[in-house]
């Protein structure tokens, strides 16, 4: 039987990095490719216990349907959480969304047209091209160093016409890099001067080493900015519970676009998180998770140091979950890969998290969910692959 799929289903491709989470399931691949939350950070208790308390006190409505912008408690959690330096968040500009990743999908729903043309940072978070890719925009890439983008770029003929840009100020995924004060000022002074609408997407802002952390974009300026955030990265991915932060005109029509998605995020999951961290667990919860994840990093960062070749590169993440690499011009990771993969060890190239000219000797590790031995035995092997590759 032939199938006639849709232009827009025709231009749909697969996550490089899922397909690769396929090869890294066999146990005996040390996998640093999966952005995956340990393990080892789930409350499980908690979530038992919260479980166990919405089917006693309320089973009904936790599992009937719910209001599409959610649970109205979880709501206003979000909302007084994020009303701190002088902002006011109302609970209408809060949207409970199924993850993180259905709020960018509603967002390129409502604001982009074919062609329309969006801001990215350089590089970006991989998901994030592919939801906005089924809008069919025209993405243009904002210069950016180790720092971040650079917000001097920000021309006019940059941001005329452009419908947002997106950006992830905090331990960004891929290159695992945060976004300093002084330059999240000048990108919304900037933004809000040329009436350019900011995506703050910040699922890693709570994963700082040190635990200290920088002020929200949404925070000068609410109503230039939308903010999405999840509990994937600090209590648990199964849930699919994120949120989305918005000005209430936008709020709106996103809510519009949830409807025709999937109604509302799961009553059950939403209720069951919020039964775990209405009394302050996150606040005792996530420190644990920084402290496995430094350690993590740090044993990584030294074997490194003492495998990789001299003529790699890499950056010092200050919190989230990732190293960004660059090797030598003209190395390819995607080739390398399959070599690494041979030997039982697997990374996300870096050229498919490029929305614009991609740079094919970059790649991405990620430590988090790989115990100590194993990062120094999947760093060694993958440093002498790089040593046979392009000298030691």
């Amino acid at each position: 039987m032939s199938w006639t799929f849709s232009e827009r289903a025709r231009k749909l491709t697969s996550s490089a990095i899922r397909e690769i989470l396929k090869v890294t399931e066999r146990p005996e691949v040390i996998s640093f490719a999966g952005g995956l939350p340990s393990p080892a950070t789930f409350p499980v208790d908690r979530i038992r216990k919260a479980c166990e308390d919405i089917l006693t006190t309320a089973p009904s409505p936790a599992l009937q349907y719910g209001p599409t912008e959610g649970y109205l408690p979880l709501r206003e959690w979000v909302a007084e959480r994020y009303s701190k330096d002088g902002v006011k968040i109302g609970v209408n500009q809060v949207l409970i969304t199924t993850g993180s990743q259905q709020g960018l999908d509603l967002l390129g729903k409502v604001l982009i047209d074919v062609g329309s043309r969006v801001l990215v940072e350089t590089p970006t978070y991989l998901g994030a091209l592919q939801a906005f890719s089924l809008s069919e925009p025209t993405f243009v890439s904002v210069p950016s160093d180790d720092s971040g983008p650079i917000p001097s770029a920000l021309t006019r003929d940059l941001t005329d016409g452009a419908r947002f840009m997106y950006c992830l100020p905090n331990f960004q995924n891929p290159t695992g890099r945060r976004l300093p004060t002084d330059r999240r000022q000048q990108l919304t002074k900037i933004a809000g001067e040329a009436g350019l609408l900011l995506l703050e997407d910040d699922p890693y802002g709570a994963l700082s080493y040190k635990g200290e952390q920088l002020p929200t974009l949404l925070s000068m300026n609410p109503q230039g900015v939308v903010h999405m955030g999840s509990f994937s990265k600090v209590f648990a991915p199964g849930f699919r519970v994120g949120y989305l932060i918005a000005p209430e005109k936008l709020h709106g029509k996103l809510v519009q676009a949830k409807q025709a998605a999937d109604l509302h995020t799961p009553s059950f999951t939403q209720r069951v998180v919020h039964e775990a961290i209405k009394t302050g667990f996150l606040d005792d919860h996530i420190p644990k998770i920084r402290e496995l994840y430094a350690s993590q990093c740090r044993v990584m960062l030294e074997a490194m140091k003492h495998h990789f070749p001299a003529s790699v590169q890499w950056n010092e993440p200050e919190g989230g979950m990732f190293i960004w690499v660059k090797l030598p011009k003209g190395v390819d990771s995607m080739k390398l890969l399959d070599k690494a993969i041979a030997q039982n060890v697997a990374f996300v190239p870096g050229a498919p998290f490029f929305a614009n000219e991609p740079q094919s000797n970059t790649l991405r590790l990620s430590f988090v969910t790989v115990p100590q031995a194993k990062i120094e035995e999947g760093i060694a092997k993958l440093g002498a692959l790089l040593k046979s590759e392009i000298g030691g």
